[in-house]
């Protein structure tokens, strides 16, 4: 019997296109399935931006020392007397959840780099007896500042130009942002809300597993 070798050739074309049809779905399910929180920005690849800031024991800290981990990100001012001291006293129970924990990481930026030096940022640290490894209170050109809230971490943080805040000075959200390992925005949390702070916890739980699946 003649072999049709186009008939052949047919079918070996189709054979490894369906594998590999079912090999791209296979992925695409797969990394669905783990992906636990979605990738928020108005842009398909929204990253965080380039940054260098300095910490409260002087180190300049850059995107590059924040690669791979899992960051909860603030704005807050050290003098402040409106809703800054909740904000940290929530944020002090997420640090303490993830205490020792290298993969995740707590930036906290203030909106009043004039004010907030280093020492001040420091003396403030203290306060909940801060890792300075973990848990960064960060300083530095204020357009930056103002400009990764706003851009990259999809917060806001400006000058009360108005005077409608409460401090009379700046404004800042009152939201945490939490970013993964690859730099993209995965949730807000409410800063004044337990019940937030308690589902952030979870939520970088789920994060944590989700890197170990990827």
């Amino acid at each position: 019997m003649k072999v049709n070798k186009t008939a052949i050739f047919l079918l070996c074309f189709f054979m490894v296109l369906g594998v590999t049809f079912l090999g791209y779905f296979y992925k695409i399910s797969h990394e669905q399935k783990t992906l636990a929180l979605p990738i928020i920005g108005n842009e398909q690849n929204h990253h965080i931006a380039p940054f260098s800031f300095v910490n409260q024991d002087g180190k300049t800290i850059t995107n590059a020392d924040v690669k791979g981990k899992i960051c909860v990100v603030e704005y807050f001012f050290a003098t402040c007397k409106g809703m800054c001291p909740k904000m940290n006293e929530h944020m002090e129970q997420v640090y303490k959840a993830f205490l020792g924990n290298k993969n995740v990481l707590i930036l906290s930026h203030t909106v009043d780099p004039t004010k907030d030096s280093v020492q001040a940022l420091k003396a403030y640290s203290l306060r909940f007896d801060a890792d300075p490894n973990q848990w960064m209170f960060l300083t530095g050109d204020k357009k930056q500042l103002y400009d990764m809230a706003r851009y990259s971490y999809l917060i806001s943080a400006e000058d009360d130009t108005a005077g409608v805040s409460i401090d009379k000075d700046f404004i800042h959200d009152k939201h945490y942002t939490l970013v993964d390992g690859y730099g993209r925005v995965r949730g807000f949390y409410d800063g004044l809300s337990q019940g937030d702070v308690a589902k952030l916890i979870g939520d970088i739980n789920a994060l944590l597993k989700e890197d170990r699946n990827l």
